[in-house]
This record gives C-alpha cells, sequence and structure tokens, in this order.
C-alpha cells in the first residue's frame, strides 16, 4: 500500500529536468521499481548503490575508501562482482563515512537535474542529494521478506549462502544505514511510502507510476 509520509514536496525549474528520488533498505525493491518507471518514462537511471558498491569493492582490494570514492570513473560501475555480499557489506560500511558522501555527492546532483528527467535511488536522495525532487518515494518491505528475495537472487547468481546468513546481513545493513550519523537511511518528510512485503512487483511499478504521473508537468 502508498501512504503519504508528509506533505507536498517543492518542485524544480522543468529546464532542469523531472527529478524521481526513490530511497528505502536493500532488496525492498526500489532498484526494480526504479529502472521500471525511467523505462516508462523515458528517464534516465541510476542506481547509486553502485557508487557505493564501487567504492566498496576497491576497499575490499585494499585502497581507501575516501581516495576510491574521488578516483570514482562511470566505467567501476560495469564491474562483474558489484552484486557479492563481500561488496555489499564493504559498500554499506563505505556509506557510512562523511568523507566518501561528499565525494559523491556532485555526481549525483548533477545527474538528477539531466534534462529529459531522472531517476535515482537509494538510501538518502530524497533528504540529502535531491531534497528539492518532485517526486520522492520510499520503498519499504519486511525484513524476512527482504532476505528471502536477496537470497533467491544470490542463489540464481550461484553464490553459496544460507538464508541465515543473507538475513543477519540485512539487518546489519538496515542498523549501519538507520544508525549512521550522515545521512542516516529514512524517509524525506513529503516522500510516499510503498510497501511492498506483499505487493506483486506489477502492481508496486504501478503505484510508483500513478504517483510520478500525478506529478508531471502538464
Amino acid at each position: 500500500m502508498a501512504a503519504p509520509v508528509g506533505g507536498s514536496g517543492g518542485r524544480m525549474s522543468t529546464t532542469q529536468g523531472f527529478t524521481v528520488a526513490i530511497d528505502g533498505p536493500a532488496a525492498s525493491g526500489k532498484g526494480t521499481i526504479s529502472k521500471a518507471v525511467a523505462a516508462h518514462f523515458g528517464f534516465a537511471h541510476l542506481d547509486t548503490g553502485l557508487l557505493y558498491r564501487a567504492v566498496g569493492a576497491k576497499v575490499l582490494l585494499g585502497q581507501d575508501a575516501a581516495e576510491a570514492a574521488r578516483a570514482l570513473v562511470p566505467a567501476d560501475l560495469d564491474a562483474d562482482n558489484l552484486r557479492t555480499p563481500d561488496v555489499a557489506q564493504a559498500a554499506s560500511r563505505a556509506a557510512a563515512l562523511p568523507q566518501v558522501r561528499a565525494a559523491l555527492v556532485d555526481f549525483q546532483r548533477s545527474f538528477a537535474l539531466r534534462a529529459g528527467g531522472a531517476v535515482l535511488d537509494g538510501r538518502d536522495i530524497g533528504t540529502v542529494i535531491c531534497p528539492g525532487a518532485q517526486v520522492k518515494l520510499f520503498v519499504i518491505a519486511d525484513a524476512v521478506v527482504r532476505a528471502r528475495r536477496r537470497f533467491e537472487e544470490l542463489s540464481g547468481k550461484g553464490i553459496d549462502t544460507s538464508f541465515e546468513e543473507v538475513l543477519a546481513d540485512v539487518e546489519a545493513r538496515d542498523a549501519r544505514d538507520r544508525g549512521r550519523a550522515d545521512a542516516p537511511l529514512k524517509p524525506a518528510e513529503d516522500a510516499v511510502e510503498i510497501d511492498t512485503s506483499d505487493m506483486a512487483i506489477a502492481d508496486a511499478v504501478a503505484t510508483a507510476v500513478a504517483l510520478i504521473e500525478a506529478k508531471r508537468p502538464v
């Protein structure tokens, strides 16, 4: 179900593009929804989590997190290992560092303002990166449901893990994301919440599309 968690948001000039901010915890469905709505409207899409995963992957190779963030290039987002559990944990730890987040802010904001519209998904898009986004969605789901989704995804890729390990990972990331001092995971005051725990993906996408349609300039 979709439920508002605040008032109406501010609008940026249409000459700056139309920005959709979609936040939420790991495996809530925000990435799938973001890709679908971007394709539906012909908007550009940025999975900002990939920025932090790319930094995390470099940290696992021995690089300093802040230096890795400052040196990040678009090609780094195409690495084959960005979806592994180890990289996910390293990304979550890197994302808790203020100097890492600061290094990636300008890239994200520039992407958000491109002409033709943009969808960004992450954990602080509506609160920090794009507080003036015309549409802000906050996608949630029960932790057990999210762990089951992630476990099935990893198993399908041949990654050896257990449901218990994945659930522990999801809960640890939630605690770290919500508890960090810099840009914690939380809905913007004017975000609309979509709980995908019991929703088919088609219904979740349809809900998001309807909410975006209602905010688009005529």
